[in-house]
């Protein structure tokens, strides 16, 4: 029996060029998500179908609440917070701030506040990027090293495993993950995208622990259980598909993301839109930034 499938529809249509980095901010009742080379932080709230966008200066990868107020951010020059109305913000972390042609990429925050996000090259040079971790007291660690294009980040709802892609990989990887420590180990693949059906790019998990990965130049969401099977396909009217989140009040309605292609295309007219579509499960609540 295939995957069961499913079509996701327009909600707002932002023509963003790169949009990224959705997430549920419950304090507003909105979906946070960014453009990145754009440097625009976006706050979109369904209920009104109104977009707010901050303007944060420079190539924004990822937001995230920040549990004090405001949000985190992984900014081209490293890690960032800034208040709900834009003004100001501040450095917390510089990151390959001497090295400019790296930005960061996508980001979260896991359940003790530690800010997890990437970095890539904008040339996509094999290896050029790493991933990082922002802890509470600003403090960076380096997880990991030769990554092409850092991507999803989530963990299992029993907070024992981290799921990652590094999308030149082709595939989504499994961490085992030690909550209190915020120690990964034990890298191993979870599942692979074959030809044709596009790159892993932003991913999400659902309170029953299995897995939605956004299919760059894929027109599509994909579910996969935890031990890598596929079950279900949201398809999109979008070929760069980047990350799904869910949302809503309830978080029973998956948001996603999506890039405009490099040249107008009759039949992705909405490329760089918000999508949506009610999958029939809930996702799990987002965490915030504790520094």
């Amino acid at each position: 029996m295939g995957a069961e499938s499913a079509r996701a529809e327009l909600v707002l249509d932002a023509r963003a060029g790169l949009g990224e980095g959705p997430l549920w901010d419950a304090r507003s009742s909105a979906l946070l998500w960014v453009d990145i080379m754009a440097g625009l932080v976006h706050r979109f709230d369904p209920a009104t179908g109104t977009d707010v966008t901050l303007d944060v200066g420079q190539p924004v990868g990822a937001v995230v609440p920040r549990a004090a107020g405001g949000y985190a951010l992984a900014i081209r020059d490293g890690f960032a917070v800034i208040d709900a109305d834009g003004s100001p913000m501040r450095i917390v972390a510089r990151v390959d701030d001497d090295r400019p042609e790296l930005r960061m990429n996508d980001g979260a925050c896991d359940s003790r506040g530690r800010f997890w996000a990437g970095t890539m090259h904008l040339h996509e040079v094999p290896g050029a990027g790493a991933l990082y971790r922002l802890a509470p007291d600003g403090n960076v660690e380096t997880m990991l090293q030769d990554v092409t294009v850092s991507n999803g980040i989530a963990w299992s709802p029993d907070d024992t495993v981290m799921y990652y892609a590094d999308t030149a990989t082709q595939g989504i990887d499994a961490f085992d993950y030690d909550a209190e420590s915020g120690a990964i180990s034990n890298r191993r693949r979870v599942a692979t995208i074959e030809d044709g059906a596009g790159s892993p790019d932003g991913l999400v998990v659902d309170e029953e622990g299995c897995i939605w990965v956004a299919l760059w130049e894929g027109w599509a969401v994909r579910r996969y259980s935890p031990d890598g099977a596929l079950q279900r396909v949201v398809n999109v009217p979008a070929a760069r598909v980047t990350k799904p989140a869910f949302g809503g009040p309830a978080l029973d309605e998956l948001y996603i993301t999506s890039a405009a292609p490099d040249a107008a295309d009759a039949e992705q007219p909405h490329a760089g839109g918000i999508f949506r579509v009610r999958p029939g499960v809930r996702g799990l609540p987002a965490n915030a930034y504790a520094g």
